[in-house]
C-alpha cells in the first residue's frame, strides 16, 4: 500500500510541475513588456506600478527554478536573504533545521513513518498556502485596490487576500486549509497576515506541520519586472519553539496562460487494493 501511495503522490507532483508544457491557449503575447536594446524582454527592468503608485504584483508567476520567460537573475536569491524554501522540506536550507517543539517533531516523525500519505495534496484536498507557494505549477496574481486574488493552476485552487482595511476575524471563524488573509502596504512591500488554519495543516510534502494556533506572515516584493520575492514567517508555538522565516522566489512567465488542472475525479491515491469493491 505504501508503494502505491508514494507513486501516486509522485505522479501528482510531476503532473503539476510539467503541466504548463502543454498549452491549451495559442501563445498570446503579454502586454506592456519592457524590452532591451536588442528587443528582448528585459526582466531586470523596474517593476510596473499601479495607478496609486504601488508595485503591481499582477502577472503569471512560477515558483522555483526553471521555466520560460525569465532572466537569469530571476531565480537567484540575494546573499543576505532568508533561506530558500523547498517543496519537499521547507527547512532544508535552514542550517540548524526547523525549531520543532517535542510535539511538532513527533508529529512530523509520524507523518514520515506513514510515507506522508496523508498529505492533503496527495488526496486531492487543498494543500495549504506554503505548499502552493513552493510547488512548480504557475499561478496568476490579479491585483486590485481592494484585494489580491491568486489563481493556482495546481488543482485549480484560488486565494483571496483582502487589502480593503478589514481586520482579521476574531469571532471564532471556521478553520480553513488556507486560513483568512488580510494585507497592507509598508512602502513597496505587501505584508499579509493569515490565521485560523485547520489543525492538521502541512507546510511541505514531508509533513512539517502547522496548526490552528499558527500565524503566517508573508512579505511580497517585486524588485524587478521579472522577479518576485516572498518572505514567509511561520509562528506556531504548538509545533515550533520560535518563529522562522523562509523565502520563496517567483519568476514571471510571458506569453502563457493557466491551463485546466483537476484533481477531483476518481482519485485513488490512497485506495487499498485489497479492500472489497463497492
Amino acid at each position: 500500500m505504501r508503494l502505491i501511495v508514494s507513486i501516486g503522490c509522485l505522479t501528482a507532483a510531476l503532473m503539476m510541475l510539467t503541466s504548463s508544457t502543454s498549452a491549451q491557449w495559442t501563445r498570446y503575447p503579454t502586454r506592456n513588456v519592457p524590452r532591451d536594446a536588442k528587443g528582448q524582454p528585459d526582466m531586470n527592468a523596474p517593476a510596473p506600478k499601479t495607478a496609486d503608485g504601488r508595485p503591481d504584483l499582477s502577472g503569471l508567476w512560477r515558483g522555483g527554478a526553471g521555466g520560460r520567460g525569465r532572466g537569469a537573475a530571476a531565480d537567484a536569491p540575494p546573499p543576505s536573504g532568508p533561506p530558500v524554501a523547498a517543496f519537499a522540506n521547507i527547512g532544508q536550507n535552514i542550517k540548524e533545521g526547523l525549531p520543532f517543539t517535542p510535539f511538532g517533531a513527533e508529529l512530523l516523525k509520524t507523518r514520515l513513518a506513514n510515507n506522508s500519505k496523508d498529505n492533503p495534496e496527495a488526496n486531492c484536498l487543498p494543500m495549504g498556502i506554503i505548499q502552493l507557494h513552493t510547488q512548480g505549477a504557475p499561478r496568476k496574481f490579479i491585483q486590485t485596490p481592494l484585494e489580491l486574488v491568486i489563481l493556482y493552476e495546481a488543482s485549480s485552487e484560488r486565494r483571496e487576500i483582502f487589502t480593503d482595511g478589514r481586520s482579521l476575524p476574531t469571532d471564532d471563524p471556521q478553520p480553513w486549509f488556507n486560513g483568512y488573509s488580510v494585507g497592507h502596504w509598508e512602502g513597496d512591500t505587501l505584508v499579509v497576515e493569515t490565521v485560523q488554519f485547520r489543525d492538521d495543516g502541512w507546510l511541505d510534502i514531508n509533513g512539517s506541520p502547522i496548526t490552528t494556533t499558527g500565524k503566517v506572515t508573508e512579505r511580497f516584493r517585486r524588485p524587478t519586472f521579472g522577479r518576485m520575492e516572498i518572505d514567509v514567517t511561520i509562528d506556531d508555538k504548538k509545533v515550533y519553539t520560535k518563529p522562522f522565516t523562509v523565502r520563496v522566489n517567483q519568476s514571471l512567465m510571458l506569453d502563457e496562460e493557466l491551463i485546466e488542472f483537476a484533481c477531483m475525479e476518481n482519485q485513488r491515491f490512497g485506495a487499498d487494493p485489497g479492500a472489497p469493491k463497492k
